[in-house]
């Protein structure tokens, strides 16, 4: 199943705006689906309620986003997948990310996202 140009520019421009640290909380709770979880890279499981509690933090991460993919696991969920690396006091973290979005009358909402850190082999790193 092939995604459409629109749909693929749609996907990779609401992740990109989830990495916003000036994003509201009333935006993220349009993107948020109801049943939305995750399980961030320190293992931690997170939930919608979580989610939008907590205060969000300037983060300086890579853009466009490193080794972005999009597939259709059918006509209405999409599967977006890519790399992430961010800082935090002069170390770099680096995460492969998976993202589960839903089309639904109002748009696409995330339902689902993981964050499973990865080390870069000593030959990429700085």
């Amino acid at each position: 199943m092939e995604i459409s140009r629109k749909d693929r520019e749609t996907l990779e421009r609401l992740e990109q705006e989830l990495w916003d640290s000036d994003i509201d909380k009333e935006r993220l709770q349009e993107l948020l689906a109801d049943d939305f979880f995750e399980f961030g890279r320190s293992g931690r499981v997170w939930y919608r309620e979580n989610t939008l509690a907590t205060t969000r933090q300037k983060k300086d991460t890579l853009s466009p986003l490193p080794e972005l993919h999009i597939r259709l696991l059918d006509e209405n969920i999409a599967q977006v997948t890519y790399d992430s690396a961010f800082s935090y006091d002069g170390i770099v973290e680096h995460t492969h990310r998976n993202s589960i979005w839903s089309r639904t009358t109002n748009g696409w909402e995330l339902r689902f996202h993981q964050g499973t850190p990865f080390s870069l082999p000593p030959e990429n790193q700085e």
